[in-house]
């Protein structure tokens, strides 16, 4: 009875997911790597392969049928994810490759603004691709990199943060979820504080979209970004939502087709928005397939999603405690339903390995958070995560595992 929940019908929607079908090595697969890919239901599947099958073509320009219709649909998921997020207005979100290309577009356009000295403040929990870009780009204008530490409980230390907005710095970015620890930070409180010193604030959504619906213009962000693959859509594809005066203060991040009004070997001037930002062909069919995916996921109901998800982190904070020298980083009580955990004495990627022959997935190593795990002076760590469509008999499977590997490797 373990599955029986007031929120959602997990038998049902397990359904909906071709992959949880699967046999690994013998064992039916327990998928507990969703924070860094989430699996894709049918509903999505058949949309790509209706792209493929029916109406494959360049968008925009095209006089034909075939390009007007996959137009048609290419900027009628615009207006999914527009209404998702509450963007004011379709030409501010800007369809990428993911989350580290909308990242990499807002430092490229930020070489232009920030000057020699200028401070730019970037959160202690961070993933690789929210703390590289702003380095490369402090490298070229000269802009000093300020960091937000955090605390043992995984959280980020607001005092200092208060202290740090006294450099009255240009640019803050953190993220909404962290992807290493699960924890859910304060970013309406960090972007009205920024504000008020005249700051710009991007949030890294990657791991947030997946359980929460965030609205850009409640949480007044200048700069919110996401990828498809998170919330059940395809891999390469991403959004960049930004304010409609920033994207046209910006320049353009790359230039090609598209992107252009005229061209001329003088001079070339830039597309209005959205294509101001979207040189090339893009992922057509990556693009429609990530509205399907959000309508997917509105289908479920994002309260349900997140009351089952945070009963699933209850149970298997419980259970995985039970286990003699395991320990959990990341304990704010505000927090998703990600557990990064070690056991005395056993190397992460040892047990990834051995539970992996089990037919469970997790994923071990750094999670690209190398200085989370410098603060916790760990080399890395193992990190189950969970979604809308997991199971606490899993959980208890998860468990087993871990002993069986504890057993082993001790």
């Amino acid at each position: 009875m373990k599955n029986q929940n007031t929120y959602l019908n997990v038998h049902e929607i397990r359904k909906d997911f071709p992959i949880l079908n699967r046999k690994i090595n013998g064992k039916s697969l327990v998928y507990f790597d969703n924070a860094a890919t989430a699996q894709t239901p049918k509903q999505v599947i058949d949309v790509i392969v209706d792209y493929y099958s029916l109406y494959n073509a360049n968008i925009h320009r095209g006089v034909h049928q075939l390009s007007q219709e996959a137009t048609d649909k290419y900027e009628e998921s615009r207006q999914t994810i527009q209404k998702h997020f509450n963007a004011k207005h379709a030409h501010e979100i800007i369809f990428t490759s993911g989350t580290t290309h909308s990242i990499n577009l807002v430092a490229s356009g930020f070489r232009s603004i920030l000057k020699k000295n200028d401070v730019v403040l970037v959160s202690a929990l961070e993933h690789h691709s929210n703390i590289v870009p702003w380095q490369m780009l402090c490298e070229k204008t000269g802009a000093l990199l300020k960091v937000i530490p955090m605390t043992q409980e995984g959280e980020l230390d607001m005092d200092e943060f208060e202290t740090l907005l006294k450099l009255k710095p240009k640019l803050i970015f953190t993220n909404h979820i962290s992807n290493a620890l699960g924890t859910i930070n304060p970013i309406k409180k960090i972007i009205t504080k920024a504000h008020s010193v005249g700051a710009a604030v991007l949030v890294d959504g990657a791991q947030a979209c997946p359980h929460i619906k965030s609205d850009v213009q409640e949480l007044d962000v200048d700069f919110y970004v996401t990828s498809a693959h998170k919330m059940c859509g395809p891999t390469g594809v991403g959004m960049l939502y930004a304010k409609e005066e920033w994207l046209k203060k910006l320049p353009p991040y790359q230039g090609g087709g598209e992107m252009i009004s005229e061209v001329t070997f003088d001079k070339t001037t830039y597309a209005d928005l959205p294509h101001k930002f979207e040189a090339g062909t893009p992922n057509i069919c990556g693009g429609i397939a990530f509205g399907a995916a959000i309508d997917y996921m509105n289908s479920i109901g994002f309260e349900h999603i997140a009351a089952y998800e945070n009963e699933l982190l209850a149970y298997a904070t419980t259970k995985l405690l039970e286990i003699e020298g395991l320990k959990i980083y990341g304990t704010s009580s505000n927090k998703t339903s990600v557990i990064s955990f070690n056991i005395e004495g056993v190397h992460a990627y040892d047990l990834g390995t051995i539970i992996d022959k089990l037919g469970i997935a997790i994923r071990t190593g750094q999670h690209c958070a190398q200085p989370i795990m410098d603060f916790y002076g760990i080399s890395g760590t193992a990190r189950a995560s969970f979604a809308f469509y997991n199971t606490k008999e899993e959980i208890d499977l998860l468990v087993a595992a871990l002993k069986k590997a504890q057993r082993m490797l001790s």
